[in-house]
């Protein structure tokens, strides 16, 4: 599931590197995402998970770790 989300966070950011990206990596911090972006990533995963993730738990998520923690416990 990392792996997925990975590719999915990278696609929606525009970056190559994918091993940049860890489970503690930091969206804003690390990635520079902003909160567009965070949206949008939200909405990636929402389709590729058949999920719907609350605004009130997405604001919660700090790192990648936080996403597939929240993912993993919901499916």
């Amino acid at each position: 599931m990392f792996e997925r989300i990975k590719e999915i966070i990278a696609e929606q950011l525009g970056l190559d590197n994918l091993d940049e990206i860890t489970l503690e990596t930091s969206l804003i911090d690390d990635l520079e995402a902003d909160s567009l972006d965070a949206v949008e990533i939200i909405m990636a995963l929402e389709d590729e998970y058949e999920i719907e993730i609350p605004d009130e738990e997405a604001e919660h998520f700090k790192s990648i770790g936080d996403i597939c923690r929240f993912i993993e416990d919901i499916k």
